[in-house]
């Protein structure tokens, strides 16, 4: 199963960024997805005094998530991809969001201290998952929230079949008329290749992730995509 790595996936993304929202509109319940896991960080105060990290933001829909439920914190929304990340700074957003330009695995260039992270479409993405949560438990404050909102299969057959289906049906041929097949194909194998919901929540464990907790989502995505919130320890410890 071929899957497209590091610059090779960064400059598919780039590519595909100036369809990439017109296709993802046709999925029915993305963006109030996207808000519902951002919700589950449970965030206090609309997130007024904290600072946030949208980690892999794409073209903002997911930083828009996060904007919702914290209209008053300080977002720093990380994308690999500078053409995604050329159409999310364009959107109207308010002073305290800001965009950098970095690959997941280098967060050194973004700072720390944030109190939440929120990870939308990321995970299967990275060449070592365990490498980048263990540099956003370092850039989380300690007790710091993290959710991941992915397509990560409940481990069930019937579940595993209808993602295909939906793919070959649907997003396959949206990619291959956008001029992006290769991208598309890599996004519905990738889900394939990637973690079930038990093997993710126990990958986090061993990061040293507690609470650690996978949250189904509604619709046609039940099975398919999940939110996956954990916490940073309370006092910093280092990973086994």
């Amino acid at each position: 199963m071929t899957l497209l790595h590091d610059g090779e996936l960064s400059a598919a993304f780039d590519h595909a960024a100036r369809r990439y929202d017109l296709l993802t509109a046709v999925n029915p319940g993305y963006r109030a997805d996207l808000r519902r896991s951002a919700r589950r960080l449970r965030l206090p105060g609309g997130g007024r005094g904290l600072r946030l990290l949208d980690l892999g933001c794409g073209t903002g829909t997911s930083t828009a998530a996060l904007l919702a439920t914290a209209p008053h914190a300080e977002i720093v929304a990380v994308d690999a991809s500078a053409g995604m990340l050329e159409r999310a700074a364009a959107k109207p957003w308010p002073p305290g969001v800001s965009f950098v330009h970095a690959p997941a695995e280098k967060l050194a260039g973004v700072g720390g201290g944030f109190d939440a992270v929120f990870a939308a479409y990321l995970f299967r993405n990275v060449t070592d998952p365990d490498a980048v949560l263990a540099a956003v438990r370092t850039a989380l404050e300690p007790g710091g929230r993290l959710a991941v909102h992915e397509y990560t299969l409940s481990g069930s057959a019937a579940h595993r079949a209808v993602w295909t289906a939906v793919c070959r049906g649907i997003v396959l041929p949206a990619g291959r008329l956008a001029g992006d097949g290769g991208l598309y194909r890599h996004l519905w194998r990738s889900v394939l290749a990637f973690d079930t919901v038990p093997e993710f929540t126990a990958r986090l464990r061993r990061t040293g992730f507690r609470q650690v907790r996978a949250l189904p989502l509604p619709g046609w995505q039940t099975g398919i995509t999940h939110t996956v919130v954990a916490a940073a320890p309370d006092v910093r410890q280092e990973t086994p």
